[in-house]
């Protein structure tokens, strides 16, 4: 089988109809990333991959949202359709099972051998990526069309590079996909987060003595690949058997020429280099997938000494920011490729969703078949204790009579109606997403989960919920609105309130909320304000998709969600919270100094407005369908 690429797969692309080629002359300085991100907020109809030929200042095209939709998914993981990727991974890992134990279990392994045989690399003598080779003083990055994403990025970066490096310990391979920011003709920040296994292997360079930690990065190989870097596997799993398995050909490698790694034979650029393990540069602030911009910090240095490519090379990139982005669409397919892994862990689970709101580490729903009380509880706890998966923010759990996980709207009103503030939430605390702007420190703050499934015999019962509101909402917003530092208010699913505030000191979002609850007894309308979503002022609350990532983002879930109740005692004259049923407070408001909030709070992502309106006026003429979102 011929080995697939990059050029193989935009021909793909073109042949579907799922491709735009762009001649007019574009600049890598925000107008590509720009053009692509307003594409992806276009709607199924104008949401293409791009290809742009006529790039400011290079000779290299730049082919950017190639994965950036459900259809592109499933051609990268070689399927039609949706409901074909669930069996995919569970037949990978049956294939890289450790070796059975008994006979019998090894002759039942045969049969697998010859496949197995199938996924492990092919390791080549020359490959295409080294059709051109600079190397020590001719290594020059400022010749590549590294995009600049966001107005505050701090430079331009490498948003889609395969990285690779090595164990220093075992030699284990591993390939992850970590920003690059370019600083000059020959460094790039090294962004690896704490958490990430290149940092381990930076760390264990360390402890061994060495210096230096070699590092290879591979950009625009063959989308399987490209996938595979991002994908979640199990510790020790080769990202390159995953992709063969995907592609269902071997990936071809190729030994770099001044480090002592290999990369895919295809990748249409190859940078090779060495980061120091005791060396530090201040790297971002930048544009990031939460929507808002990470924070400057000091992060490792990748010293290139080589860089290598095709003779007619392609630069594949990305763009990363407010959803959906094309990162959503690879997260949508890892949910449902690795949903038969998560139910290797918990049988009981039925199905998985992680809504694009929630840009992956901050909200998880899960369908659980429950059998016995606490079951909600078990899954949640089993969720923080597992891979990538420890950094979920909130994890809602349902049972098999809930809704359809993708029925947002079905899900907002079992949690507006169900749930009860005393019963079913629970909050832990432990490690963050670096990412996590919110979080009381860096790396670590709080989660919680939240308990919808029915009620066993056994479980504390839930408070019977009032009568539905039956003031008029129209009225409702009015009396919101009149309330003292209340900007604006609207009534969400008639049994919860959003209102923005003028934040003049710390305290206001709290005390907005006790307003609004005596509001409800006076008027006789608790159902709707017992349920309480604060915004800062000038927020727009007309999109409850935009609240729900706003709110995701912005809480550290046991300091923003408030309660309103009183000590009790109990019979044993023991101290109990006597949380009210149904208050529910949520500060979703930006925190600052006066808030004890020492770190620098984000800003979100937004393009020049001026680069927009060229961008609309030159939409058709780019041949994009439809309207210019704004």
């Amino acid at each position: 089988m011929k080995q697939p690429d990059l050029r193989t797969f935009v021909k793909q692309l073109e042949e579907a109809g799922e491709l735009v080629r762009i001649t007019q002359e574009v600049d890598p300085e925000l107008e590509i990333a720009a053009i692509a991100d307003r594409v992806s907020h276009a709607g199924p109809a104008s949401n293409k991959a791009l290809l742009f030929e006529n790039v400011k200042g290079s000779r290299f095209p730049v082919l950017i949202n190639a994965q950036g939709s459900e259809k592109r998914m499933l051609m990268t993981c070689g399927v039609s359709e949706q409901r074909e990727l669930e069996p995919l991974v569970n037949d990978f890992i049956e294939q890289i099972e450790k070796p059975r134990v008994t006979w019998r279990d090894k002759l039942s392994a045969l049969k697998l051998l010859p496949r197995l045989a199938g996924l492990f690399p092919k390791y080549r003598a020359a490959g295409k990526c080294q059709e051109v080779v600079h190397e020590g003083d001719d290594v020059n990055l400022m010749e590549i069309p590294v995009l600049r994403t966001w107005p505050e990025d701090a430079g331009p970066t490498i948003t889609l590079p395969l990285v690779f490096t090595k164990d220093p310990e075992t030699g284990a391979r591993n390939c992850g996909m970590y920003r690059l920011q370019r600083y000059d003709e020959n460094t790039l920040g090294f962004h690896v987060h704490t958490h990430h296994t290149a940092a381990e292997h930076l760390r264990r360079a360390k402890a061994l003595g060495r210096e230096a930690l070699e590092v290879a990065v591979a950009v625009g190989a063959s989308p399987a690949t490209v996938f595979s870097a991002v994908s979640p596997l199990p510790p020790g799993v080769d990202e390159m058997l995953f992709a063969a398995f995907l592609q269902k050909t071997p990936v071809e490698m190729v030994r770099c020429r001044t480090v002592a790694l290999e990369v895919p034979a295809c990748a249409e650029f190859v940078l090779e280099g060495y980061v120091l393990v005791d060396e530090q540069r201040r790297e971002g602030p930048f544009g990031d997938h939460t929507g808002f911009y990470s924070l400057a910090d000091d992060y490792g240095v990748l010293h290139v000494t080589a860089i290598t490519h095709r003779k007619d090379a392609l630069w594949h990139t990305t763009v990363v920011g407010p959803p959906p982005q094309e990162d959503c669409w690879m997260a949508a397919a890892i949910e449902r490729l690795f949903l038969p892994l998560q139910r290797k862990l918990l049988p009981e689970v039925l199905d998985m969703h992680m809504p694009f709101a929630g840009v992956f580490h901050n909200l998880m729903i899960l369908k659980i078949r429950k059998e016995y009380p606490g079951q909600a509880q078990k899954v949640a706890h089993s969720v923080w204790g597992t891979g990538q998966a420890m950094f979920t923010k909130v994890v809602v759990v349902v049972d098999e009579e809930g809704p359809d996980l993708r029925d947002h709207a079905g899900l907002a009103a079992l949690l507006l109606q169900r749930l009860d503030v005393k019963r079913d939430l629970e909050f832990v605390l432990g490690p963050t997403e670096t990412l996590d702007h919110a979080s009381r420190s860096l790396h670590f703050g709080s989660k919680v989960s939240i308990d919808l499934t029915r009620e066993f015999k056994g479980c504390e019962e839930r408070v019977v919920p009032p009568p539905r509101c039956g003031d008029d909402e129209d009225e409702l917003v009015l009396s919101l609105k009149a309330l003292a530092g209340v900007e604006d208010a609207v009534v969400l699913y008639g049994e919860a309130v959003a209102v923005t505030v003028d934040k003049a000191a710390p305290g206001v979002p709290r005390v907005t909320m006790e307003q609004i609850w005596n509001l409800g007894n006076r008027r006789d309308c608790a159902p709707a304000t017992d349920r309480v979503l604060v915004f800062d002022k000038g927020e727009r609350l007309d999109d409850p998709a935009r609240l729900l990532w706003l709110t995701l983002a912005h809480i550290d879930p046991s300091r923003d969600v408030h309660r309103s109740g009183n000590v009790v005692l109990d019979a044993s004259l023991r101290q109990e919270l006597n949380w009210h049923p149904r208050r529910l407070g949520i500060d979703a408001t930006s925190k600052g100094p006066t808030d004890g909030f020492e770190r620098p709070w984000p800003t979100e992502q937004k393009h020049p407005p001026e680069l927009l309106d060229g961008i609309a006026s030159s939409w058709q003429a780019m041949g994009l369908q439809g309207q210019c979102p704004r």
